[in-house]
C-alpha cells in the first residue's frame, strides 16, 4: 500500500493563507509598508536624477518617459524628490516614535509602577499638561522657536507626542502590576526593578506597539505639515509637505506637482494605520482565535 506523506509545514502554509484571506488589508498594508521603506532606504540608488538638480529648461512638463512624474517650477525631478522625502520622512517618523516611546515608557511606566505622590506629579503637572494641547499646535510653537533642522523638528515632535504614549503606558502598569504573577515574585523577593523590565514591561507592551505602529502615520503627517509651513527641514532637502508648498501656485496649470505628493502622504499613512490593526488583530489572543489566526 502506498503510504501518504504530508509536508509538516503544509498546515502552516495553510494556516496563513487562511489568515491572509481573513485579513486582506494587513496585508495592503504589510505590501505598502514595505514599499515605503524600500523606496527611503533605496533612494540614492533609485532616484533617476539629483533631487537638487535644477533644469530650468524643462521646468513644469508633466508626466513623461524621461520624467515619470513630471517637473516642478525649478525643474528638479518630481520622483526623486519623492523617493527622496520618503527617506525623510521614514527618518523622522522612526526617530520621534522611538524618542516618544522612550520618554512615554519612562515617565508613564514611573507613575504607574510607584504610584502615590509621584504619579501625581507626573500625571497632573506633566501629561496632563502637555495632553491639554493639541500635539501639532506645540510642535508649531517649538519648531519655531528651536528653529529648522532635523534634530529640530524631531525634538519639536517628540515633545508634542510624548505624553499619549506616558499615558497609555501608565494606565497598562498599573492593570499589569496588581496581577497575581507580580504579587508571586514580589513575595520571592525580586527587587522593584527586575519586576518591572522582567515581568511587567513584557506584558504591557502589545497596545504600546499598536499605539507605536499607528503614531508612525501620525509622525508623517506632522512632518508634512511643519514643512509646509516652512519650519521643518531646509531647502533643498526634498520634503512632501514642501513640495505641497510650492505646488500651491501651480495647482491649475501643473496639477501632478500635488497630485503625486498627496498620493505618496496618504498611502504612507494608510500603510501604517493598516498595520496597526493588523498588529492588534495578531497581538490580541481573543481576536486571534476568533479570526482564526
Amino acid at each position: 500500500m502506498a503510504s501518504l506523506s504530508v509536508s509538516p509545514n503544509s498546515g502552516t502554509t495553510q494556516h496563513w493563507a487562511s489568515g491572509l484571506r481573513r485579513q486582506p488589508l494587513a496585508v495592503i498594508g504589510f505590501l505598502l509598508v514595505t514599499l515605503f521603506v524600500l523606496a527611503g532606504l533605496l533612494a540614492p540608488w533609485i532616484a533617476p536624477s539629483n533631487p537638487a538638480a535644477i533644469d530650468l529648461l524643462h521646468r513644469l512638463q508633466g508626466p513623461s518617459v524621461a520624467h515619470w512624474c513630471g517637473t516642478d517650477e525649478l525643474g528638479r525631478d518630481t520622483l526623486s524628490r519623492l523617493l527622496w522625502g520618503a527617506r525623510l520622512s521614514l527618518a523622522v517618523s522612526v526617530s520621534v516614535v522611538a524618542v516618544s516611546l522612550a520618554l512615554g515608557l519612562a515617565i508613564g511606566g514611573l507613575a504607574g509602577y510607584c504610584g502615590g505622590w509621584i504619579d501625581h506629579l507626573l500625571t497632573i503637572f506633566a501629561m496632563n499638561t502637555f495632553l491639554a494641547l493639541p500635539g501639532i499646535l506645540l510642535a508649531i510653537a517649538f519648531a519655531a522657536f528651536l528653529g529648522p533642522g532635523f534634530q529640530n523638528l524631531v525634538l519639536a515632535l517628540a515633545i508634542g507626542g510624548w505624553a499619549g504614549y506616558a499615558r497609555l503606558a501608565r494606565a497598562q502598569v498599573m492593570a499589569v502590576k496588581e496581577r497575581e504573577f507580580i504579587e508571586a515574585s514580589r513575595a520571592l523577593g525580586a527587587s522593584g526593578m527586575r519586576i518591572f523590565f522582567r515581568h511587567i514591561l513584557p506584558n504591557m507592551m502589545q497596545p504600546v506597539l499598536v499605539q507605536a505602529a499607528v503614531g508612525m502615520g501620525g509622525v508623517i503627517l506632522a512632518e508634512a505639515t511643519l514643512s509646509f509651513l516652512g519650519l521643518g527641514i531646509s531647502a533643498p532637502t526634498p520634503s512632501w509637505g514642501s513640495m505641497l508648498n510650492d505646488a500651491r501656485s501651480h495647482l491649475f496649470d501643473s496639477p501632478h506637482l500635488v497630485i503625486f505628493p498627496a498620493i505618496a502622504m496618504a498611502l504612507a499613512v494608510l500603510s501604517f494605520n493598516f498595520l496597526g490593526d493588523a498588529l492588534r488583530d495578531y497581538l490580541d489572543p481573543h481576536t486571534r482565535i476568533q479570526m482564526g489566526l
